[in-house]
C-alpha cells in the first residue's frame, strides 16, 4: 500500500463539523511541537518511581526491563491505533471525541469523565507529588519549613498560570524545557553506560539465594532477606498465577508511564496538517521514549545493588547516587556531578509533564462543553489576538488545576499509581477497539500490515493487564470501574441540566 503525501495511513478525509461556539481555530502548532507534547506527557513521574516497586514485586531486574519493553510495544501499537483514529476525526478532544462521534455520546462522556478525574487531574497530581518528593530529598532547610504537599500544589498552579497566558507562549516554554530534559537524560545514559563494568546489580539480584518473596499488607510481593533463616522455615515461592498477577500489576504501573503517547490527539484541531503530523508525532515520539525508558530502567535496576533500590519510590536518585559512587571509586571526578544532574533532569521532566497535562486536558473539557455535556463557561472562544483557544481556556485550566490539587491532598503516590494505571487502561482499550468500528476496506485507517494485528495486540494486552490488576487490587479496581460508571451517569445528568443537541446528531 503506497503512502500518500498528506496521509501516512491512507485514511479517508472525513470532514468533521466545527464547534460554532469557538469560531474557526487556525492550526498553528508544527510537527516538532506536536512531538514535544507527546514526549513531555510521557516522560513524567512513572519512569522515575515505578521500577523500585516493580523490582520488589517481580524479584528480578531482568523481568523489570522486560516489563518495560513489553509496555513499550503495547504503547507503540496504541500510537498506531490512535494515529488512525486521528486521521478520521480531525478535531481536538481525544478519547471523548472518538467515542462520542463513532459510538454514542454517553460513551464519549464516560471517556471524558475518566480524562477529567484520572487522565489529566490525577496524572497531573501524580507528577506534581513526585516532583515534591524528589525536591524534598535535596534537604534544603527552606523546604523543610514548608507544609507537606504545598510544593506539588504550587507547581500545578504555576503550570496553570503559564498556559493561561496563551497557546504560543506556553508552547514555547514547554518546548524549550523538553529539549533541555532530553539533553540531560541523554548525558546521564551515556555516563551510566560508560560505567557498565562497575554495575553492581548483575551480582546482587533481588532474586538471589539470600532473598525470597513475601506478601506485603498492600498485596504486593516484597523482597525480604532470608540469609539467616533456617532452610526449613523459608517461605514457599509464589505460585505461577501470583507471579502473573504481580507482572500484570507491574505492567499497569508501567502503562501509566507510557500513557502520554496519545497526547497529540487532544490538540489535533490546533496542529498543522493533522492527518500527517499527529500520527507521526505520536509514533516517532513513542518509539524514541520507549528506547529511553528501557535504557533508563536497565540502569536503575542493574547499576546499583538490588537492596538499594528495591521497593524505593525514588529509585532514580538512588541509582544515580550509586553510579556516582562507582565513578568516584574508579578515580573519575565526574562522579560527584551524577546525582545533581539526574535530580535536575527528573525535576525538569516532572515539570514538563505537569505543563503538558495542563495544556492538553482543558481541550477535552472545551470539546465536551461545546457539545453541551459540561457547563458553558468551559467552552472557550477565540480572543482578539487569535492565539488559539488556549488563550481563552482559563476557566477550564483553573478547573483542572483545582481538581489536581484535591487529588494531591487526598491520595498517596502508590494509591494514585494503581488507580490511574487501571482506569486509563480500560478507557484506552475502548478507543483501541474503536479501530475495528471505523476501519473499512474502502476507507482504511490503518495500513494492511497493521490491521487487524496491531489493534488486537493493543486491546488484548491493555485489557488483560487491567483485568489481572483488578483481581489483585480489588479496591482500586472497584474505584476505577466506579469512575467509568459515573461518566455514564454524568452524561444523562448533563442532558437534564444543560440540554443537548438533537438526538439524531451523533455528537450528542
Amino acid at each position: 500500500m503506497s503512502e500518500s503525501v498528506n496521509n501516512p495511513f491512507e485514511a479517508s478525509h472525513v470532514d468533521q463539523p466545527r464547534d460554532d461556539v469557538t469560531g474557526t481555530v487556525t492550526p498553528t502548532l508544527g510537527p516538532f511541537s506536536a512531538g514535544a507534547i507527546v514526549a513531555a506527557s510521557m516522560i513524567g513521574a512513572g519512569v522515575y518511581t515505578t521500577s523500585g516497586w516493580t523490582l520488589a514485586d517481580l524479584g528480578s531486574p531482568t523481568l523489570v526491563v522486560l516489563a518495560w519493553a513489553i509496555g513499550g510495544a503495547i504503547a507503540i501499537c496504541g500510537a498506531i491505533c490512535y494515529g488512525g483514529l486521528a486521521q478520521r476525526f480531525t478535531e481536538s478532544g481525544g478519547e471523548y471525541l472518538f467515542l462520542a462521534r463513532a459510538v454514542h455520546p454517553s460513551a464519549g462522556m464516560m471517556a471524558g469523565w475518566v480524562s477529567l478525574l484520572a487522565g489529566f487531574a490525577g496524572a497531573m497530581a501524580f507528577a506534581a507529588s513526585t516532583f515534591e518528593s524528589y525536591l524534598r530529598e535535596t534537604g534544603w532547610p527552606a523546604l523543610e519549613r514548608l507544609p507537606e504537599r504545598c510544593i506539588a500544589i504550587g507547581l500545578v498552579l504555576i503550570a496553570a498560570s503559564v498556559h493561561s497566558v496563551g497557546l504560543h507562549p506556553g508552547t514555547r516554554v514547554q518546548n524549550a524545557v523538553v529539549v533541555m530534559k532530553f539533553m540531560m537524560i541523554g548525558l546521564f545514559i551515556m555516563l551510566a553506560l560508560a560505567n557498565l563494568p562497575n554495575w553492581e546489580g548483575f551480582t546482587g539480584h533481588a532474586d538471589s539465594g539470600n532473598q525470597a518473596n513475601s506478601a506485603t499488607p498492600g498485596g504486593s510481593i516484597a523482597t525480604v532477606d532470608t540469609s539467616h533463616d533456617p532452610i526449613d522455615e523459608a517461605p514457599a515461592a509464589p505460585s505461577p498465577f501470583a507471579s502473573l498477577l504481580a507482572f500484570a500489576n507491574a505492567l499497569t504501573w508501567i502503562s501509566l508511564s507510557y500513557s502520554g503517547f496519545n497526547a497529540a490527539v487532544y490538540m489535533t484541531g490546533e496542529i498543522k496538517n493533522p492527518r500527517r503530523n499527529v500520527p507521526r508525532a505520536m509514533l516517532y515520539a513513542t518509539l524514541i521514549v520507549t528506547v529511553i525508558y528501557v535504557a533508563l530502567n536497565a540502569i536503575f535496576v542493574f547499576a546499583p545493588a538490588a537492596a538499594r533500590v528495591t521497593a524505593q519510590p525514588n529509585v532514580a536518585t538512588a541509582a544515580a547516587a550509586a553510579i556516582g559512587e562507582q565513578l568516584t571509586a574508579s578515580g573519575s571526578g565526574i562522579g560527584r556531578y551524577i546525582s545533581p544532574l539526574v535530580r535536575i533532569a527528573i525535576l525538569t521532566g516532572l515539570a514538563t509533564s505537569v505543563l503538558a497535562l495542563t495544556q492538553t486536558g482543558p481541550r477535552v473539557y472545551q470539546k465536551m462543553a461545546s457539545d453541551g455535556l459540561l457547563p458553558s463557561f468551559l467552552r472557550g472562544h477565540l480572543g482578539d489576538r487569535h492565539d488559539g483557544v488556549g488563550l481563552n481556556l482559563r476557566p477550564a485550566i483553573l478547573t483542572q488545576a483545582v481538581l489536581g490539587c484535591l487529588v494531591i491532598g487526598i491520595a498517596t503516590l502508590r494509591q494514585q499509581l494503581d488507580y490511574l494505571g487501571l482506569t486509563l487502561s480500560v478507557c484506552a482499550a475502548l478507543c483501541g477497539a474503536l479501530v475495528f468500528v471505523v476501519h473499512r476496506q474502502d476507507a482504511p485507517v490503518l495500513p494492511r500490515w497493521a490491521f487487524p494485528w496491531v489493534p488486537v495486540v493493543y486491546v488484548f494486552g491493555t485489557l488483560m493487564i487491567a483485568t489481572l490488576t483488578a483481581v489483585r487490587v480489588p479496591v482500586q479496581g472497584t474505584v476505577g470501574l466506579g469512575t467509568l460508571s459515573l461518566g455514564v451517569i454524568a452524561y444523562w445528568l448533563s442532558r437534564l441540566l444543560w440540554g443537548s443537541r438533537a438526538s439524531g446528531d451523533r455528537r450528542n
